[in-house]
């Protein structure tokens, strides 16, 4: 009997050091991610905004894996949202910000300029995502210019469809003649079963210096 006492005693403190583990590493998955990412993404938007000329803007057609050459901004999401976007989509990128899908199109190019990012965890750039509505602006800045894309639609796709990111969305054999935006994240929320896609147009590109309109920015009720 002290015997069976004994290891259902060892096991019950095995199970509530396990517990608190658990506990621990969802606290860390959850919420010091978010802290770690949004620390470093402000830090990096910092650096690129307060010298728009210098060194740390690298021009998109030169990005290399891990580069951090654009910045996005979603007026829906709230004035202070701002998000840098890196080349490529490896799970170390999109650990630090925004991804973009490398061979697709670059800012304001034709065909689709495809973004990835974080629904939950890692700073979660596009927790709100589902949020937009057609005809909310997503602005790129560049190192020379303002692009603002237009949301057009949205849709729910399994992670194998890839085709969401062709240069005609979902269309393979089409070829491209419009300036497009995709952005994908993970679907529903603490989920990878599906993937949530926006869609967008290029509607106008602004010179860096001259900055975008007021009006382009207004948020619809």
């Amino acid at each position: 009997m002290r015997v069976v006492r004994g290891i259902a005693g060892l096991l019950g403190e095995l199970l509530v050091t396990l517990g608190v583990v658990l506990v621990l590493f969802v606290g860390w998955q959850l919420w010091w991610t978010d802290v770690v990412s949004d620390a470093d993404a402000a830090q990096v938007v910092a650096t690129m905004t307060q010298d728009p000329d210098g060194p740390q803007w690298v021009q998109p057609k030169h990005a290399k894996l891990g580069d951090a050459f654009a910045i996005v901004r979603m007026p829906r999401f709230g004035q202070k949202f701002a998000r840098p976007l890196y080349e490529g989509t490896t799970r170390e990128v999109l650990q630090r910000g925004i991804g973009h899908y490398e061979h697709t199109a670059l800012p304001g190019e034709v065909g689709n300029f495809a973004m990835a990012g974080h629904r939950t965890t890692y700073g979660k750039p596009f927790n709100r995502i589902a949020e937009l509505r057609k005809g909310d602006v997503v602005l790129v800045e560049t190192k020379d210019t303002w692009f603002v894309y237009r949301v057009t639609s949205h849709e729910i796709v399994l992670p194998t469809q890839t085709s969401v990111v062709l240069p005609v969305p979902n269309e393979p054999a089409a070829e491209a003649t419009e300036a497009l935006l995709t952005m994908t994240s993970c679907h529903p929320e603490f989920s990878s079963r599906e993937r949530f896609v926006v869609h967008g147009r290029l509607e106008a590109s602004y010179p860096h210096a001259k900055g975008v309109p007021a009006d382009v920015l207004e948020v619809a009720s």
